[in-house]
């Protein structure tokens, strides 16, 4: 997995984020109120144990999109227990017909991967900051071993963010994936991309 820190102050505390598909760490570069985050993106191999986390007492961890899946899978196989885990518009089942994105969209996506359809995805998104630059061959590969590998086994979160206009991973089933710990679920309005410059990490955690 790819790393990059947002910031790190030397806490006792790491914000740990499961990024989104080719969205790298920009779209929670604007949150405030942690001292240490480290954001990581690409999913090809989960078996990364993430070393960085021992050197902290307290971890809280927050997933979204695609990036839900794989922390779950993640956590699984790191054995790691985060304080507070929370997801943010993804399900456990990133490519599914009726709880996650439709299994032909996800390899439609990857076999149509270029700059122009890039760049309709991150516009359907709700991307307003400049599209990530990225490496398509690259990424098509990671959606295809995301897809393969399939569902994670049921974790209990602490919060559940589902977008109310959702245009990746419909809302609906957003709903239906999480219908088991509807409990801790909250909807929020907007699409897949709700975090916003000036926000804390805090609401996203509350």
């Amino acid at each position: 997995m790819r790393r990059h820190w947002l910031a790190r102050d030397g806490s006792d505390e790491l914000t740990l984020v499961f990024s989104g598909w080719g969205l790298g760490a920009a779209p929670f570069a604007g949150l405030t109120g942690a001292a240490d985050v480290l954001v990581v993106d690409d999913y090809i191999d989960l078996d990364d144990p993430l070393p960085e986390v021992a050197g902290y007492a307290r971890l809280r961890l927050l997933a979204y999109s695609f990036g839900v899946a794989s922390a779950a899978h993640w956590l699984a196989r790191a054995g790691v227990r985060p304080a507070r885990l929370v997801a943010v518009n993804g399900t456990l089942h990133p490519a599914d017909p009726q709880r996650g994105i439709p299994p032909e969209t996800v390899s439609g996506t990857a076999d149509g991967l270029n700059a122009e359809n890039f760049v309709r995805f991150c516009q359907r998104a709700g991307v307003t900051e400049p599209v990530p630059a990225i490496d398509y061959h690259a990424a098509a590969a990671e959606l295809r071993v995301i897809a393969a590998r399939g569902a994670a086994q049921e974790i209990p979160f602490n919060r559940i963010w589902i977008a109310d206009g959702d245009r990746i991973i419909p809302t609906a089933a957003q709903v239906l994936a999480w219908s088991e710990q509807a409990a801790v679920v909250r909807r929020i309005p907007g699409g897949h991309m709700p975090f916003r410059p000036g926000q804390s990490w805090q609401e996203w955690f509350a």
